[in-house]
């Protein structure tokens, strides 16, 4: 019996609910009350006690901005590593020659090196989740942006993956450093865990992002600004999350 799976459900293909995952289901919409946003802390327990399915599910963030990003004086970006990680396991590749290269592979990068490199993923090697690169190395790392810049792994130096820092690089990307960048209806999503995470854990790697996110406030963004923040698993319902508590942030209905 083939399974769907849009929007969190699973029917049969008859079109009929399959029992198990409908009183499971059941039991997570009643835990969470939709009409009260909670706290930081409140909201991933929530999240941790609604988990239903067999593996690890990975936790979510989804933060509205009082920002409009097709103007760029209001574009929020930038990275952070986050206190406890992601609870994911990162495979990174540094474009580096000669003792940076080396550098790299000592702090463990997973694949590191130079034109060998560029010609490699230009021939569709595509096993890595982050990409570091030093400056030396972008001329070359451009004639990728085709592959890259739509997977979202084009080295920038606005987040520290351009840089001859390449231990360092290496280091916070393995030890879970994280990229934002706001979308164009204004949300910030990024993993801050796993479900297997401490309820603290999550917690304190929720709070970090949304600190880092007010810290990069624009100046020319008006009204407020942290606007609504939902904090939810993969397959478990969204947490709405009290904005006020945070600097420029005000409940909405």
């Amino acid at each position: 019996m083939a399974r769907s799976t849009v929007g969190g459900s699973q029917e049969s293909r008859q079109g009929g609910p399959l029992p198990k995952l409908s009183k499971n289901r059941e039991k997570v919409e009643k835990a969470v009350d939709r009409a009260r946003k909670y706290t930081v802390e409140e909201a991933c327990a929530l999240v941790k006690s609604a988990k239903f399915a067999k593996f690890d599910e990975t936790v979510d963030i989804a933060v509205r901005l009082g920002v409009n990003p097709k103007h760029a004086d209001q574009m929020v970006r930038g990275a952070l590593v986050l206190p406890h990680g992601t609870g994911q396991t990162v495979r990174v590749l540094v474009f580096a020659k000669g003792e940076k290269e080396r550098e790299a592979r000592e702090a463990g990068a997973d694949f590191a090196g130079s034109d060998d490199m560029v010609a490699k993923v230009s021939e569709g090697f595509m096993d890595f989740d982050r990409v570091i690169a030093t400056p030396d190395m972008m001329g070359a790392v451009g004639k990728l942006g085709r592959v890259l810049g739509p997977r979202g792994l084009m080295p920038n130096p606005k987040v520290g993956t351009v840089t001859f820092d390449i231990g360092n690089a290496v280091r916070e990307a393995k030890g879970g450093k994280i990229e934002y960048r706001v979308e164009k209806a204004g949300i910030v999503h990024a993993r801050i865990g796993k479900v297997s995470f401490a309820d603290n854990a999550l917690a304190d790697n929720a709070k970090a992002l949304i600190a880092a996110l007010v810290r990069a406030k624009p100046s020319t963004a008006k009204g407020t600004y942290v606007r609504s923040i939902t904090i939810s698993s993969t397959m478990g319902p969204g947490v709405k999350v009290d904005p006020g508590q945070f600097i420029g942030g005000a409940e909405e209905g």
